[in-house]
């Protein structure tokens, strides 16, 4: 088998697991399409007929004529509504398929550990789930309904055109088949091209969605001409690979019409000798040239299933790619579920690193008791968030261990562990939906009264109430009209909610004016009593009242203690705090 065949059958055999459950109606279909073609094939017969009793001028049965018109009437009906059906069930078949496909795919893809998630680009990540699925359907369904059609009226026309005349049926089977060879040979370059295909609209894709939620840094930056070039050289490059791709994939059908009109000259000049010679009449030289069309059309249709099935190959392969990417390590089976906890944290020996050849955190211990307020500090790039997306199990440590409350987190399942923890970003999130529910996310069940208390601990209720539907104002995941400062409100509000045993603030205020600010920092104190809290800030000013401080650098823990211990220690703290108030 050719590496290209490899790569072929590579995708359509778990392409066809898919459509397994659905073959039974494909058996329907392919009744359906014994049927169309039966009557399809029949009708040349019927038309034949009449020729042969009006070859006569003043000779013409216009009984017999008007029975066969009759005839003709119920085949050409009983075709068009059998080929309906076939439609129907091939259609049904066909969007089953890729509704499945669809739904595994995006199913998977909650289930990948984040480090795929962030490796991979949003933009090819929709046009995977969206467009090249939409793409298998294309090629399924023109697949289904033409394949089988174009199988049953080849053997179909052959059987009839063996009981016409054997030898010119021979000429027929010899020759008409150089069609497919030719397909064949046409079709190699097509997976390949069509592969790329799909690539680089992922690519274009990507882009273009990178530049629409990035558009106020766009104008900002006046980057339109460095955007419109970028995209002018990926469009170019789709243009490059699409005008190639759809250059060799449109040789097939005129390739193989040439052989077919060559079979039916020669179909032709043959049956008009045999007819002169008294072997057949008139009417079954017209019969036998239809089928002769009929037999030979089918190799045209199946050459474009073959290209079409190509491009549904090409962009299935990218659909299965995120299906059969190895999904985030399950919990084990006997993983604990944390119903609560302490707050109790500790960290010992954590190696970590996001690329092996790049290390990162090394060697971080951390011993830290419940309720401690616990600022962690450094420059960027020093590890604070990634020490936080361990905690969260976002990422699993290469080596070491982290317990919370006495338990090691690579024990406790998931779902419980991060339950225990309440965050809050820099960078805030929210969804497509109402206030109402973009507040109540982590707490599903939660009356208005208790969603009205915490937006007003967290000092939004009064700009939610000037909204136009006050709670039940429909929102967009990008915030819509909301400032910044007022989707951080929001997004602090949803802790002050559902109020877990530990709190994660990673420049929770960085969006909010400095008045608001001093009343949230008044109310994570209330909330933060009894809780242990890690806080990342980049203000030091506002990390002070911590009861312990950790400073990083470089994946290590450089010093740690109070505000109070660590400025007059007069080290790698003390610049940090110091070069603040620098002019």
């Amino acid at each position: 088998m050719s590496k290209q065949s490899k790569k072929e059958s590579s995708v359509l055999k778990p392409l066809l697991r898919y459509v397994r459950p659905y073959r039974q109606l494909l058996v329907i279909s392919l009744i359906f399409a014994v049927i169309t073609v039966s009557a399809t094939l029949y009708a040349p017969i019927l038309v034949g007929d009449a020729i042969d009793i009006i070859v006569t001028k003043g000779n013409v049965d216009f009984e017999g004529v008007a029975k066969i018109l009759f005839k003709l009437g119920i085949v050409i009906g009983a075709a068009g509504l059998a080929q309906w059906l076939m439609t129907l069930c091939t259609n049904k078949v066909s969007y089953c398929t890729v509704r499945d496909l669809r739904n595994d795919a995006f199913s998977n893809l909650q289930k990948l550990p984040l480090s795929y998630i962030d490796r991979c680009k949003q933009g090819d990540m929709i046009s995977r789930l969206v467009s090249d699925i939409e793409n298998v359907s294309d090629g399924l369904l023109m697949g289904f309904t033409q394949l089988f059609t174009g199988i049953v009226t080849i053997f179909g026309t052959l059987i009839f055109m063996l009981t016409i005349n054997v030898k010119i049926t021979l000429v027929v089977v010899f020759i008409t088949p150089l069609s497919l060879f030719v397909a064949r040979f046409i079709s190699r370059n097509t997976f390949r091209l069509f592969r790329r295909q799909t690539e680089a609209r992922g690519e274009l894709t990507a882009l273009v969605d990178e530049m629409i939620g990035s558009g106020k840094a766009v104008k900002a930056f006046s980057y339109e001409e460095e955007a419109e070039e970028r995209f002018e050289k990926l469009n170019q490059d789709l243009r490059h690979v699409w005008v190639r791709a759809v250059f060799f994939s449109s040789l097939t059908n005129p390739c193989t019409r040439f052989i077919n009109g060559l079979v039916y000259s020669f179909v032709g000049i043959i049956g008009a000798f045999t007819a002169i010679g008294g072997a057949f009449t008139v009417g079954q030289l017209s019969c036998f040239l239809t089928y002769a069309n009929q037999y030979t059309k089918p190799f045209n249709e199946i050459s474009g299933v073959i290209t079409e099935l190509q491009s549904a190959l090409a962009a299935a392969r990218r659909a299965l790619d995120v299906i059969e990417e190895k999904p985030e390590a399950p919990d084990p089976e006997d993983a604990v579920l944390l119903n609560g906890t302490d707050g109790s944290l500790r960290a010992e020996k954590v190696f970590f690193s996001y690329s092996p050849d790049v290390p990162l955190i090394e060697s971080f211990s951390l011993d830290v008791k419940p309720g401690q307020h616990i600022a962690i500090v450094g420059p960027t790039g020093c590890g604070k968030t990634t020490f936080i997306n361990l905690l969260m199990r976002f990422y699993d440590v290469t080596d070491g261990v982290i317990s919370l409350g006495e338990v090691p987190i690579n024990s406790c399942t998931r779902s419980s562990l991060r339950s225990q923890y309440g965050m809050v970003l820099q960078e805030t999130w929210l969804k497509t939906g109402t206030i109402r529910e973009n507040l109540s996310y982590g707490k599903p069940d939660a009356t208005l009264e208790e969603i009205t208390a915490a937006a007003k601990s967290a000092h939004c209720h009064s700009f939610i109430k000037r909204l136009p539907q006050g709670y039940d104002t429909v929102i967009t995941n990008e915030g819509g009209s909301l400032s910044q400062g007022q989707k951080q409100l929001l997004c602090i509000a949803r802790i002050m909610l559902s109020l877990p045993p530990v709190l994660i603030l990673d420049e929770a205020t960085s969006s909010i004016d400095t008045r608001t600010e001093i009343l949230i920092q008044q109310t994570f104190a209330e909330m933060m009593k009894g809780r242990t809290s890690f806080i990342i800030a980049h203000r030091l000013s506002t990390i002070r009242e911590a009861d312990s401080i950790i400073v990083m650098d470089s994946g290590h823990i450089v010093e740690q203690g109070t505000h109070k211990e660590l400025l007059s220690a007069n080290g790698f703290y003390s610049k940090l705090y110091n070069s603040q108030f620098e002019v």
